[in-house]
């Protein structure tokens, strides 16, 4: 007879992996505030921190293709998670040990690669949870706590170089939360041994695989993703036009990294009860960000920024969400795969994109910005009634 201990609920195991996340954030996000410092102190040129980067995002979504599949494969969720957490996270205070350019080169790509690892099995085994306490709910709470984390993670090491202006030093003070993100790990491993255990038994999902709809939904998803412009591009257009003082700036994305919070949450439970109309209208809301942020004044590029939040929240939230239920448990480890790889190149192109359009005409950029956004809306309108 099968113990009742072994699980206690959805919403803990939910708080659990969001605790992780948080403890996960504050690691990697504080050392990609000073990654590029770093490497330009150990000689690497401007030209190949930017091909690091580039790279590393690459490693990070496309890989989550193949690490999804073999996922869904072996059914083995809690290992690709726990081997891609240590992955993600020991690479990072192993960067104070970094001799030369080429070996912290490789422990940043390996932080990423990390993250591809255990990124589509962690979101298949919150998409049980919100069978029974609901899948909206369940990536919002996930997200906002993430972003509480990745909130704090730079102003913990900006304070740690502002008592002691040694960047080693502070990615030595990032192994802290590395080790709790990991014991939190371990720990929400042995409460929850079979995570599948959560779902609830009437939910019909056997019926549902990766058919016709759930490819027209990731189209749509990319149309989001390449039409949402990137931080560092609005940082420099805030800067370089004296939209507001650089020394502003990073106030702007913390209130963007607060309304993500914020946002995930809310219409994570609106998700739970309305479906695809709450993901419309969250889209037509973060579409006004661009005309705010990059053709009017601070006091609408502060509003601008606030959208962007909601629209990041949006993201990562109910756009998971709704894989859960388009897709059975079976192949859900490959569908978030999918999801996170198309998502990922369509981001990447999306900005490769606006950043040539911005040397041209930062109208284009906002014409092409929201004319993404919207393609996106109008092909979720026509096909919600079928994904819903």
């Amino acid at each position: 007879m099968k113990k009742v201990s072994r699980f206690v609920s959805p919403f803990r195991f939910v708080v659990l992996l969001g605790i992780v996340s948080l403890f996960s954030d504050i690691t990697y996000e504080g050392a990609r505030s000073i990654n590029g410092i770093f490497l330009g102190s150990l000689g690497a040129s401007a030209a190949l921190i930017a091909i690091v980067s580039g790279l590393g995002e690459l490693c990070g979504y496309g890989l989550r293709l193949f690490s999804g599949f073999l996922s869904d494969k072996t059914q083995k969720y809690w290992l690709f998670t726990i081997v891609g957490y240590c992955v993600n996270l020991l690479a990072v205070p192993l960067l104070a040990l970094s001799g030369n350019y080429k070996i912290a080169v490789f422990l940043i790509v390996l932080e990423r690669i990390g993250k591809a690892i255990r990124t589509p099995s962690r979101d298949v085994m919150l998409s049980y949870a919100g069978s029974s306490l609901g899948s909206g709910w369940a990536f919002g709470i996930h997200e906002a706590m993430d972003q509480i984390g990745a909130t704090v993670g730079p102003l913990l090491i900006a304070l740690v170089l502002s008592l002691k202006k040694d960047l080693r030093m502070g990615y030595g003070f990032l192994a802290i939360p590395a080790v709790l993100a990991i014991l939190t790990l371990i720990f929400a491993r042995f409460s929850y041994p079979e995570p599948k255990d959560m779902i609830k038994k009437e939910e019909t999902i056997e019926l549902k695989g990766l058919n016709k709809n759930f490819y027209l939904y990731i189209i749509s998803v990319c149309f989001i993703a390449a039409g949402f412009a990137d931080f560092p591009l609005i940082a420099y257009h805030l800067q370089k036009e004296n939209v507001v003082s650089s020394n502003l700036i990073p106030l702007f994305y913390s209130l963007a990294m607060v309304s993500d919070a914020i946002s995930a949450v809310f219409f994570g439970k609106l998700f739970d009860k309305f479906g695809i109309p709450v993901i419309l209208f969250g889209i037509l809301l973060s579409i006004l960000f661009p005309p705010f942020v990059f053709l009017l004044g601070w006091e609408f590029a502060l509003v601008g920024m606030a959208l962007w939040g909601v629209g990041m929240g949006i993201q990562e939230s109910i756009l998971r969400a709704q894989i859960s239920k388009l897709v059975k448990a079976e192949k859900r480890g490959t569908a978030f795969g999918i999801f996170n790889t198309f998502y990922g190149f369509s981001w990447f192109l999306g900005s490769a994109a606006m950043g040539l359009l911005y040397t041209r005409s930062v109208v284009f950029l906002v014409l092409f910005s929201v004319s993404a956004q919207f393609a996106s809306i109008i092909l979720l309108f026509f096909i919600r009634r079928k994904i819903e």
